[in-house]
């Protein structure tokens, strides 16, 4: 397996590591291109990071004939444990600037992509995985989850709208509402994930799905934004999703104020009868 080149993460002295795969004869897989990052200690999403991963995908598009991206990790126990949310909350502009750009990337990028879920994949890290175009999860490791409502963070829209669009409707809800953890057997039932395995599965799944000739049209990442428009229009308007939310709240305030008053005259009306 050769190392087609090296982008370094600076804020953690980890590297994202382009190479192609080898197959079981030693042939190596051109035009299969494996983007292994290693960001220690869990490959949180930071701006850094973010930053890299973009970097290595514009590499592939711009120096590189067009084939499929695979990414995954190379800590052994986590896909991306999401968010570093102290960085994130300290970086202005981190959400539309760094994060919505980094979801933009996988969902409009030209070549089909596929996630080889190694470990564990938490929130904004499950997140990035729904936004490539395949899954492959370790069936013996490592679970999928979104977890934000266990410690009250809610999700933005672009955060929702991915798995919305890309998961069967009692499968949204048990992945939002529930906070359930999905290991490699659930997550292929539940319909998450295409398959299970390691990289020779993802190989497998190129080759089964005759991906490697599928952007040789050049209207591969044309189709994506086709397909997701609902999901692209909440990543490119991030304004609007604020102001929709402000709107929401609004509403909510004066409709709990009228509850809260319909209440009280129902307790008062409740003593008076006593």
């Amino acid at each position: 397996m050769s190392i087609l080149f090296t982008v370094p993460i600076a804020s953690t002295g980890g590297s994202i590591v382009c190479t192609n795969p080898t197959a079981a004869h030693g042939q190596e897989q051109q035009n299969i291109y494996v983007l292994t990052f290693t960001s220690p200690k869990d490959n949180r999403i930071t701006p850094t990071f973010i930053d890299a991963l973009v970097l290595a995908l514009d590499i592939i598009e711009h120096r590189y004939p067009k084939g499929v991206v695979v990414t995954t990790s190379g800590i052994a126990k986590f896909y991306s444990n999401g968010l570093d949310l102290d960085v994130a909350q300290s970086t202005e502009g981190f959400l539309d600037q760094w994060l919505w750009k980094l979801f933009r990337r996988f969902l409009t990028y030209p070549m089909p992509t596929v996630c080889l879920l190694n470990g564990h994949a938490f929130a904004a890290g499950f997140m990035l995985a729904m936004y490539h175009d395949y899954r492959i999860q370790n069936p013996d490791k490592g679970f999928l989850c979104i977890n934000e409502l266990e410690f009250g963070v809610p999700l933005q829209t672009p955060m929702m709208s991915i798995f919305r669009e890309k998961l069967p409707p009692t499968t949204f809800r048990d992945v939002v509402l529930g906070g359930h953890r999905f290991g490699g057997k659930a997550a292929l039932q539940a319909g998450i994930v295409d398959g299970l395995g390691g990289l020779d599965e993802v190989v497998g799944l190129i080759r089964d799905r005759k991906l490697l000739t599928k952007a040789e049209t050049g209207i591969y990442g044309t189709m994506k934004e086709e397909m997701y428009s609902g999901v692209l229009n909440g990543l490119d308007d991030h304004a609007g999703n604020m102001a929709w939310r402000e709107r929401v709240e609004e509403k909510n305030e004066l409709l709990r104020s009228k509850a809260l008053r319909d209440v009280e005259e129902f307790e008062k009306g409740s003593k008076a009868k006593l």
